[in-house]
């Protein structure tokens, strides 16, 4: 496999994942943090990251709504729930585990 092809498969699996992340609106982002170690918010992060390598002006909000396929404001009125206190003592006990967001402010 070619560097260029390489890169071509990488975006497009980037892009399922992002598919699949919007069809899964129930999955709450703390569940996937508890879970996974890294969430919906992150990977916004990460793409807001690289992108401003590219383009300084990018604005994380733009990257929220590409991987979100809405605004944060439309996914917190639509699908956030309350996180319970479980939730939230799991997601405090899995810190070490979570995602490294290097390059985003």
């Amino acid at each position: 496999m070619t560097k260029e092809q390489q890169i071509q498969v990488e975006a497009a699996a980037f892009r399922s994942l992002v598919e699949h992340l919007q069809q899964r609106s129930d999955v709450q982002n703390i569940d996937l943090m508890n879970l996974a170690g890294f969430c919906r918010n992150c990977l916004s992060k990460w793409y807001s990251a690289e992108a401003k390598k590219l383009q300084p002006d990018f604005d994380y909000a733009d990257a929220q709504q590409y991987v979100y396929g809405m605004t944060i404001t439309e996914w917190k009125r639509d699908f956030q729930t309350d996180a319970s206190e479980e939730q939230k003592q799991s997601f405090e006990d899995s810190k070490p585990l979570h995602a490294k967001i290097s390059g985003h402010n």
